[in-house]
């Protein structure tokens, strides 16, 4: 399911047009990635959880070149953690 689908059936549940439910998702995934970036964590209890994690600078390999090494350098990630409800659910 992409995005307008979500939203089509977000409409369809709700009792909405469908360009309200885009804009309610397109509201929703701007705040949670706002608020990831300000590395705080989103939680929806019985859903799950969004947060950002560090990862580290590391050193790789060039698949390409074994022999030569690589810095790979720090970045922060997005995580997601499923809650209780929804492990159950796909039980």
């Amino acid at each position: 399911m992409n995005k307008a689908e979500l939203a089509e059936k977000l409409a369809e549940k709700v009792g909405i047009a469908k360009g309200q439910a885009e804009d309610a998702l397109n509201a929703l995934t701007g705040i949670i990635t706002e608020t990831l970036k300000k590395g705080d964590e989103v939680v929806l209890t019985g859903f799950g959880s969004f947060s950002s994690k560090k990862r580290a600078a590391r050193v790789g390999v060039n698949p390409q070149h074994p022999e030569q090494k690589i810095q790979i350098p720090a970045v922060t990630v997005p995580k997601f953690k499923a809650g209780k409800a929804l492990k159950d659910a796909l039980k």
